[in-house]
């Protein structure tokens, strides 16, 4: 027997699975981005199905008061996006970030507290509800920056691609570990799982450095720079249709969102371990996206892919409100949740690259809040509308309506050429055209950390 032989399979099966040269995974900086991100979606797909869970199963919730619920989350968004911009213009964003991930740690650990001490009930959890949106609107958008600070601009797309990759293989082995755990201490207690690992999330976050320069002026006023952030987005026709095109499917999205658990554990008669292995075909959906997405996006460009990912969600919803009850219907559920990973997932990482691409540094801040603020604007009204559909005309009927909604949605998009046209990323616009004499803020010279 040739004793070498293992070392030649070894050796061959090394070469196979070696990064090629530029991957970005290469880059110490943005492997541990990577890396955290991966921990934080891992213990994210605990709270994911925790937290609604607690309040459908523990609570008793209605309808409505699930709307309620997701709103809460997302009315932030409305309240805070702006003078969050302005502000993270101002500091250092990747600090931001890292306490952000903390907050949310610390937020999470209070449900099972409240639940211990007998204090827990849908008004704590529209309270937390309302504080993790605070934390997502501030923390979220200073960690959309920080990628822009670590990778070079006309790798976005494989940026996000990656990102989303990382949090696509969480979402494959969280939902069935999350179901486990649900089932095994009870929805609350798994919450501790979720906060635990943003911590973990912390920790590798400290081991990031990135060279940002801050130029603070002392002439520098709040609401003139505030307005030069909304008036560079309403200049910019891209950043406009892209606006009201997402904006458009959050509010079928909300509408879905809102009752989905509900649909599953009370049409459909799915166990809390049943919705749990379900929502393993929503990782399946998002990993494919991440692997795939990137090549997708070179073939049809990234505006149709874009516009290709959006009808895919839709199309998910459509067919599981028509789906009967039983085996049929749990298959329809998980298909639902894999239709809405795969695209989504190709959507947004071709919407986030396109919007980042074509702002320049000094703007990032105000451009990421304000898009983040008008495409969440419908957001809240559409979990409103799906918990009200829920209740007085059924569960399906929200379901129809995000589905349908989001078909006809992006056939309108589509037959508008400014989104379709766009291939490559596009070239950022010149700050001082947007920003005026009153605002001419340098603030963050991004400089990359490799």
């Amino acid at each position: 027997m040739d004793r070498s032989l293992p070392h030649r399979i070894w050796r061959s099966l090394r070469e196979r699975l070696a990064l090629p040269t530029h991957d970005l995974l290469r880059d110490a900086t943005y492997r541990r981005l990577f890396a955290s991100i991966l921990v934080s979606s891992l213990g994210g797909q605990v709270s994911m199905l925790a937290l609604p869970l607690t309040a459908a199963v523990l609570l008793h919730a209605t309808p409505t008061q699930m709307g309620l619920l997701t709103a809460a989350e997302l009315l932030p968004f409305v309240l805070l996006s702006l003078p969050a911009g302005v502000w993270l213009d101002r500091v250092h964003k990747l600090p931001v970030y890292r306490a952000g991930e903390a907050m949310l740690a610390l937020v999470l650990a209070s449900v099972p507290l409240a639940w211990w001490l007998g204090w827990l009930g849908m008004t704590w959890m529209v309270v937390v509800a309302f504080v993790l949106g605070c934390v997502h609107v501030v923390a979220g958008s200073a960690a959309q920056i920080v990628l822009t600070q670590v990778v070079p601009r006309e790798r976005l797309v494989e940026a996000h691609a990656k990102n989303s990759l990382a949090s696509s293989g969480s979402e494959v082995v969280g939902p069935g570990l999350a179901g486990a755990l649900i089932k095994v201490v009870g929805a609350p207690v798994a919450l501790l799982v979720d906060a635990f690992f943003l911590a973990c999330s912390v920790a590798v976050l400290r081991g990031i450095h990135v060279r940002e320069r801050i130029q603070p002026r002392t002439d520098a006023r709040f609401l003139p720079d505030l307005k030069a952030g909304v008036r560079f987005v309403r200049g910019t026709p891209l950043l406009v249709a892209m606006a009201v095109t997402v904006g458009l499917w959050q509010l079928c999205h909300q509408a879905a969102v809102v009752v989905q658990i509900l649909y599953a554990t009370r049409t459909l008669g799915m166990s809390e371990a049943d919705v749990g292995l379900s929502f393993i075909a929503l990782g399946l959906g998002t990993v494919l996206a991440s692997v795939f997405g990137r090549h997708i996006s070179r073939g049809l460009g990234a505006g149709r892919a874009m516009l290709t990912g959006l009808g895919m969600t839709g199309l998910g919803w459509a067919a599981c409100a028509v789906a009967p009850t039983g085996r049929i219907g749990v298959v329809a559920f998980a298909g639902m949740l894999f239709s809405f990973g795969f695209g989504a997932v190709l959507s947004f990482i071709n919407f986030l690259a396109m919007r980042q691409a074509v702002t320049p540094a000094p703007l990032l801040g105000r451009m990421t809040s304000t898009m983040r603020w008008l495409i969440l604007l419908p957001a809240g009204p559409g979990a409103l509308l799906g918990g009200w559909l829920g209740e007085h005309v059924g569960l399906r009927s929200s379901l129809a309506f995000a589905g349908v909604g989001t078909l006809l949605l992006t056939l309108a998009a589509w037959r508008h050429p400014l989104i379709r046209s766009i291939h490559g990323l596009p070239s950022p616009a010149e700050p001082e055209a947007h920003l005026g004499v009153e605002a001419t803020v340098p603030i963050p010279v991004d400089v990359p950390a490799h």
